[in-house]
């Protein structure tokens, strides 16, 4: 119990703005092992502790914690928790940035894609989508929610969400042009590995299907921009370094 005093008072916890959890989350993780709070080999605090510490969810935790693992700042046990790897070393923290893998024009591309493609299948999936495709879309959503913790999982099922919707517009051409761009599911799992999964995706998706199921095509569409206008900015910010 004293140790853990000792940490508390050493730790530098700021309050969160809700645009960017995961990545607040994991810079003040990253950046309190960097001045030794926790040092390399040591347990850092469990999902739940560190989901109170930051006031956060323990999704928006788990998705630090695995960009953190997949660059190799921390390791995971099973049944043991967290700990800062052994070889951890403040020189080479720059260079365990996750490096985003698609240009800014690649994703502006993809906008345009989903604005032309996409936007068509959702305003005739409005018009066309009986109970066996709002229960595919339905199925495809629990998935994504049951894979959180797992960003391939979580963007398969992310492409099967959005692939579902393009298969209840009725037309098999649509259907088809979204099935077979495997640029699209690229774009996905490229953007749930750099900038994690958290509450607000989710969110997005449940209320992308309410709204498709309520038949209003324009706020479907509405919160599908809304998330590309903002995974741009956080594109561009990466790319500038900020």
């Amino acid at each position: 119990m004293l140790y853990v005093t000792v940490v508390m008072v050493r730790m530098t916890i700021k309050s969160i703005e809700k645009q960017n959890i995961v990545d607040e989350v994991y810079e003040q993780i990253k950046n309190n092992i960097v001045k030794g709070v926790w040092k390399p080999g040591e347990k850092i605090p469990s999902e739940n502790q560190l989901s109170s510490m930051f006031n956060v969810s323990r999704v928006s935790v788990r998705s630090a914690i695995q960009k953190l693992r997949a660059v190799g700042i921390i390791s995971t046990r099973h049944g043991q928790g967290s700990f800062v790897s052994p070889s951890f070393h403040e020189s080479i923290v720059n260079n365990l940035i996750p490096i985003m893998n698609l240009s800014e024009k690649e994703f502006l591309d993809m906008m345009e894609f989903r604005e032309t493609i996409e936007f068509k299948c959702i305003d005739l999936a409005v018009l066309r989508a009986d109970e066996a495709d709002l229960d595919q879309i339905g199925k495809a959503l629990d998935k994504m929610m049951a894979s959180k913790d797992d960003y391939k999982k979580y963007s398969s099922a992310d492409f099967e969400f959005h692939l579902a919707i393009a298969k209840a517009s009725k037309n098999e051409i649509l259907y088809l042009v979204m099935k077979n761009t495997s640029a699209y599911s690229h774009y996905l799992e490229e953007l749930n590995r750099v900038f994690g999964i958290n509450d607000d995706s989710l969110q997005g998706h449940i209320e992308q299907f309410q709204a498709l199921k309520n038949k209003d095509a324009a706020k479907v569409k509405e919160l599908i921009r809304r998330g590309m206008e903002e995974n741009i900015v956080k594109v561009r910010q990466r790319m500038n370094g900020s």
